[in-house]
């Protein structure tokens, strides 16, 4: 069988550059699985994209797709055939669907009985026939929110399609893609490379368009040309480059042709906050900032174009010109918030709505002060600061600073803060009252600081379980998945000793809302399959899994930290030879246990234990309890653990000799007590019945 190189290409007006790469690689995943699910083997696969298309290449395609081995199952026998033995309608359809006379199906054994079946073969299809609807496919099954339609035609695209490239080897592949006929010929840069270019050798796709189009295809390509002319042109001004990794690839999705160059803008704004120029820079304008050797920002920024102009400094000064009034409204915002000190904004929260249930922000800002004073006090921080962040923590929402500059909020909180000379802590928890804002981003610091990140955290779970509104498959409008792992991540990572069970039901009890019954489990299970996930997907060379999760929150266990810790110790005991034994044998008490009835307290009666085996386990049950209850109440659950091992040869040796459920009611309801001890021990740590095996 041959095999020939695929490209497709979908060349569109510009894409929308927070999708462009989700949406590219979904196509190629598409396309790979129509491959795969025509069992047509194949080589690598690439995908491309810039602001006006999409492509797939993939390498080694055979030609041909390979006999496929037919077998479906009919009606059953007895209703195949009527009376006479001729065949009934349900096998002369069956037999018609499958392209045979009745008499060429077979008779096999089916899960009721006798079943006609149909074996066959179908001869596998020429690739060029099946590729057209494997690419529809694809294009259907992107994660487009809202699609477009153009011209007179039905089709549906997020955005107008205006050329498609479907090249099998050297041959165009004859179809009609989103109402556009495929071809060889792409379009190049819009203005560089205007001209329609012939494609022919797939596997020459992208170096054909950087070399005759202006087109860098390769995303990672494009991506480290951007980087590296940008880092050249700051160096040539003396300092460094910001780059962060959004901005890169956002200015990478919005380029074919990347052309960096610099501006400048008048050193009278560096007076500014430096965020706030950073801000504008990158979140507005997509500009790169500059900082100097010493870290402090330069008056100058790197833009990158997508056209190499004749005119450079026209293209220069038309970008200075554009971040000269922002900064100019920047700085007016800047002085002007400052007029008016930042309590005095807390009287016009209270007609500032955060959820219609819930009140305003100044109801949410009072429930969060109540709860950080809570959380402050636990932790050995100041009751008083807490309170008096928390007060103070959507007020810089009402600045003219933050209102041009979402993205700022709790940050020009901690500056008005300084300026109007608050605490430093409580400055400095206005800002950290958001961290983390995403995965593995900083936690904060200050007591203040976590206390308020917290309670902020927790009250708006707290309020939208209450009103209904938790999230659902997909949708989490409030962010609440996100709130929930800032939560766990502070406490866990500073290993702080709260209480969280308890702390979700005075969040919920500060509610305006109705809490529906048992909302307080609710959300404590939600925190918990947050939990759960984190130990699951972080690795790092945990081995956490998901019954072990299980066992340790059967334990009742209401504090993350000490939820982290009995997972390590059950790492390590599971470890030992003795673990499975005394898994197994937990599982065994936990099933005996849950059949029993009558007292099951653990109260055991010496001078009722009878048997060798039974008195040898009581007495190195009770010697346990002695060893092991100190160590857990200081939480050294893995030398409690290890100590527990020890019991293996006498529980194996109990379970061997001993019969539990004995006839005389006395011995059965002591030998249950003894079980209701031992299991006991291991429950302070861990339900260990819970484990596999």
């Amino acid at each position: 069988m041959s095999k020939r190189d695929f490209l497709v290409e979908i060349g569109t007006e510009e894409l929308p550059p927070a999708s462009l790469f989700t949406l590219a690689a979904a196509f190629a995943d598409g396309v790979i699985k129509g491959i795969d699910t025509a069992a047509i083997k194949h080589g690598e696969v690439k995908w491309f994209a810039t602001p006006r298309r999409l492509a797939v290449f993939v390498a080694g395609v055979g030609d041909q797709q390979p006999d496929q081995q037919l077998k479906r199952q009919g009606p059953a026998v007895a209703n195949a055939f009527g009376p006479d033995g001729q065949p009934t309608k349900a096998a002369l359809g069956f037999a018609a669907s499958c392209g045979v006379t009745v008499d060429q199906l077979l008779q096999v054994d089916g899960p009721k009985g006798k079943v006609l079946q149909f074996e066959g073969s179908k001869k596998g299809e020429a690739t060029t026939s099946l590729l057209p609807g494997i690419v529809t496919a694809a294009l259907d099954s992107l994660p487009i929110a809202r699609r477009m339609r153009w011209g007179a035609g039905s089709q549906e695209f997020v955005r107008p399609v205006h050329w498609v490239v479907m090249l099998f080897g050297s041959s165009v592949v004859e179809a009609e893609i989103l109402g556009i006929r495929a071809g060889k010929h792409t379009q190049g840069h819009r203005f560089h490379g205007p001209k329609l270019l012939a494609i022919s050798n797939p596997a020459k796709y992208a170096e054909l368009l950087l070399e005759k189009a202006h087109v860098v295809a390769d995303v990672g390509s494009r991506r480290e040309r951007i980087r590296a002319e940008v880092n050249a042109i700051a160096d040539t001004l003396g300092g460094q480059a910001v780059i962060e990794d959004a901005l890169l690839d956002e200015v990478t999705a919005l380029v074919e042709w990347p052309v960096p160059l610099s501006g400048r803008f008048d050193e009278a704004f560096l007076r500014l906050p430096q965020e706030v120029p950073i801000a504008t820079m990158q979140d507005h304008q997509r500009y790169f900032p500059v900082r100097s050797a010493d870290g402090k920002l330069m008056n100058y920024f790197i833009t990158v174009a997508n056209i190499a102009s004749r005119e450079p400094e026209r293209v220069r000064d038309g970008n200075e010109r554009v971040i000269r009034p922002r900064l100019a409204d920047a700085a007016f915002f800047w002085d002007t918030d400052r007029k008016e000190r930042l309590d005095a904004r807390f009287a016009a929260l209270k007609s500032v709505t955060f959820q219609a249930k819930l009140g305003s922000l100044a109801d949410k800002s009072n429930r969060v002060a109540s709860l950080a004073q809570r959380i402050a006090e636990s932790i050995g921080g100041n009751a008083e600061l807490a309170g008096r962040a928390a007060k103070l923590s959507k007020c810089d929402l009402l600045s003219a600073m933050v209102g041009e500059f979402p993205e700022l909020q709790g940050l020009m909180g901690k500056y008005y803060a300084e300026h109007d000379g608050e605490d430093a802590e409580v400055a400095t928890a206005l800002e950290e009252q958001y961290w983390p804002r995403f995965a593995g981003d900083k936690l904060p610091a200050t007591k203040t600081g976590i206390s308020l990140s917290i309670a902020d955290k927790l009250d708006t779970i707290a309020g939208i379980f209450c009103i209904g509104q938790k999230p659902s498959g997909t949708k989490d409008p409030y962010g609440l998945r996100r709130a929930a792992l800032g939560i766990l991540r502070t406490i866990i990572e500073h290993k702080l000793d709260l209480d969280l069970r308890r702390l979700v039901d005075g969040a919920v009890s500060l509610q305006p809302a109705a809490a529906p019954e048992n909302i307080g489990e609710d959300i404590w299970n939600y925190l918990m399959e947050r939990l759960r996930s984190t130990y699951l997907e972080e690795g790092g060379g945990r081995t956490v899994t998901t019954e072990m999760f299980d066992a340790v929150l059967a334990s009742k266990a209401h504090s993350p930290v000490d939820i982290d810790i009995r997972l390590q110790a059950l790492e390590g005991f599971l470890a030992l030879p003795e673990a499975a034994s005394l898994a197994a044998a937990n599982k065994r008490i936990a099933n005996i246990l849950r059949k029993a009835t009558g007292d099951l307290s653990g109260a055991v009666e010496t001078g009722r234990l009878q048997e060798p085996a039974e008195r040898q386990l009581f007495d190195h049950v009770v010697s346990m309890e002695r060893a092991v209850n100190p160590l857990f109440s200081r939480r050294e659950y893995t030398g409690a653990l290890t100590q527990l091992a020890t019991l293996k040869d006498d529980v194996d040796r109990f379970f061997d000799s001993v019969m539990v459920m004995a006839d005389d009611p006395d011995v059965r309801a002591n030998r249950l007590g003894l079980l209701v001890r031992l299991r006991g021990l291991f429950l302070q740590v861990a339900d260990l019945s819970r484990l596999p095996g």
